[in-house]
C-alpha cells in the first residue's frame, strides 16, 4: 500500500461505514455551521461531492434540510425546524462533528500494510538518524538490528547517559510516511485517533486525488513519562462529548511507542507489563467500549522503555525475554566527552579549548568524584552561556568559568 494515494471512495457504501451515522455526522455539521454548500459539506467530512449528493437526496426526501440558493451550480443548504430538532437529539447522544471515520477493518488492514516490521534499514541509512549524537559503533549496531526487529528495546543505564535522546532519535531512521485515519468507527462509536499534538502530517502534492479521512504523516513518535497510568491505555470516553480518544499505544501504531523513567510511573511496573504482555507477544491489543463490548486492533509499535533502574528489579526473566533487544547506555569516555564537547562549542560558536575540557574532566573525576556523564557537556556550557548573559559579556570556555559552572551546578560535599 505504501503511501501512494488511497482510492476515493464515491458512494456511500465505498466508504464501509454504516450509512446512518454518515447521515447523522452530515446533519450535525450542517446544524453547527448553520448553512454550506454541497462541496463545503464534503470538505469538511473528508469525502467525495458524489458521497454527499447521496446525502442530499436523503435530506431532501426526509424533509431535513432546505435550499438557500445556489453557488454557481452548487446548492447552498440548511436545516428545517425538523432537521435542527433530529440534529439536537443527534448531539444529545455525541457531540463528534468531525471528518468522517474509516471502519474498522480498513483501518486494521492499512496499519499492517504499514507494519514497523516492514521496515528496510541499513547502517548507510541509519547513521544520519544518529550523526548528532556522538555513539560507539556497538551502540549503533544493536540500534540498527533493534529497530530492523520492529520489536521493542530496553535501553537502561546510569541517569544522564543519553538515553531519552537517543529513544527520541530512532523515528528519524525511518525513511518513509504513513497514512492516519482521522477516526474509526466501531459499532456506532467514534475513536479520534489523529492528534496533530502527536503526528507530524506531511504537506506534500501526491500524485492523484486522496481518500480524505487518511491523514499521512511521519511514522508516530508518542512519548509518555512519569504521568502515565493504567487508564492512558484504555480508549478516553469523554463524558460531555460522548465521543471516545484512542489510547496511547493506539496512536502510536506504525510508529514508536516510548515509555521514558520506566519504573516512575504512576502505574506499577509488574502493572503495565501485565497489561502489555499479549500486545508485546502477539502483536495485537484488546479494548472496550463503555457498553462492555470488546474489539481487537494491532498492537504494531516499537516500543522503547527507557530506565535508569536496573531491569531485573523492574520485569520478571517471562517478561524481559519478551523485550528482544536490551542495550546498555552507558557513561562516555573522554574521547567522545571531547567530542561532545566540540560539537557543542561549534555550533554555539565558542572556542573550543581541548585544555579546558581536560581540566574539567580532572575537576569531574578528581575533585567531584563524577563519572563522565553524556549530559555534562551541555549543562556546563548552558551554565556558562547564562552567566555571560547575566553579565552582559559573551560567553568564554577558559578554566574560571567552567569551575564557576561547577559550582552552580554540582551540589558541594558536605563537610564532616
Amino acid at each position: 500500500m505504501g503511501t501512494s494515494p488511497i482510492s476515493v471512495p464515491r458512494t456511500v457504501d465505498d466508504l464501509g461505514i454504516r450509512r446512518n451515522l454518515l447521515e447523522d455526522l452530515a446533519l450535525k455539521i450542517l446544524y453547527l455551521e448553520g448553512e454550506l454548500t454541497l462541496r463545503d459539506l464534503a470538505i469538511k467530512m473528508r469525502v467525495s461531492y458524489s458521497v454527499i449528493d447521496e446525502i442530499f437526496a436523503y435530506f431532501r426526501k426526509e424533509q431535513l434540510c432546505e435550499v438557500k440558493g445556489l453557488v454557481g451550480v452548487v446548492h447552498r443548504i440548511t436545516t428545517t425546524d425538523l432537521g435542527k430538532a433530529r440534529a439536537l437529539q443527534l448531539l444529545s447522544q455525541n457531540q463528534y462533528a468531525g471528518p468522517t471515520p474509516v471502519s474498522l477493518q480498513d483501518y486494521v488492514s492499512r496499519i499492517r500494510a504499514q507494519s514497523v516490521r516492514n521496515i528496510e534499514l541499513h547502517l548507510a541509512e541509519l547513521e544520519p538518524a544518529f550523526a548528532h549524537l556522538v555513539l560507539r559503533s556497538q551502540v549503533l549496531t544493536q540500534l540498527g538490528t533493534a529497530i530492523v526487529s520492529g520489536t521493542s528495546i530496553f535501553l537502561y543505564g546510569p541517569t544522564g547517559t543519553g538515553k531519552t535522546t537517543i529513544a527520541e532519535a530512532i523515528p528519524r531512521a525511518y525513511h518513509d510516511r504513513v497514512w492516519i485515519p482521522y477516526a474509526v468507527e466501531i459499532d456506532g462509536q467514534v475513536i479520534m485517533v489523529y492528534d496533530p499534538g502527536v503526528h507530524e502530517r506531511i504537506d506534500e502534492p501526491l500524485s492523484g486525488e486522496s481518500d480524505g479521512r487518511w491523514v499521512l504523516c511521519a511514522r508516530p513518535r508518542v512519548i509518555v513519562g512519569g504521568e502515565l497510568t493504567i487508564e492512558m491505555l484504555d480508549l478516553q470516553l469523554n463524558p460531555v462529548t460522548k465521543f471516545y480518544t484512542a489510547p496511547v499505544q493506539m496512536k502510536a501504531n506504525n510508529g514508536v511507542l516510548i515509555v521514558d523513567d520506566f519504573g516512575r510511573q504512576r502505574i506499577r511496573p509488574e502493572e503495565l507489563l501485565n497489561r502489555w504482555t499479549v500486545p508485546l507477544d502477539r502483536r495485537i491489543d484488546f479494548l472496550t467500549l463503555a457498553g462492555g463490548k470488546k474489539f481487537e486492533i494491532p498492537f504494531d509499535s516499537f516500543v522503547v522503555f527507557a530506565t535508569n533502574l536496573e531491569p531485573t528489579k523492574l520485569a520478571d526473566e517471562a517478561f524481559l525475554r519478551r523485550i528482544h533487544n536490551k542495550i546498555k547506555v552507558d557513561y562516555v569516555d573522554s574521547e567522545q566527552f571531547h567530542e561532545i564537547f566540540r560539537r557543542l562549542c561549534a555550533g554555539l560558536n565558542l572556542t573550543y579549548d581541548p585544555a579546558v575540557v581536560d581540566h574539567l574532566i580532572g575537576l569531574l573525576t578528581t575533585e567531584l568524584k563524577q563519572p563522565l556523564r553524556a549530559c555534562y557537556p551541555l549543562d556546563i556550557i548552558q551554565q556558562i552561556c547564562w552567566a555571560a548573559q547575566y553579565e552582559g559579556k559573551p560567553p568564554e570556555l577558559d578554566r574560571n568559568t567552567v569551575a564557576q559552572a561547577c559550582r552552580n551546578y554540582f551540589l558541594t560535599p558536605t563537610a564532616h
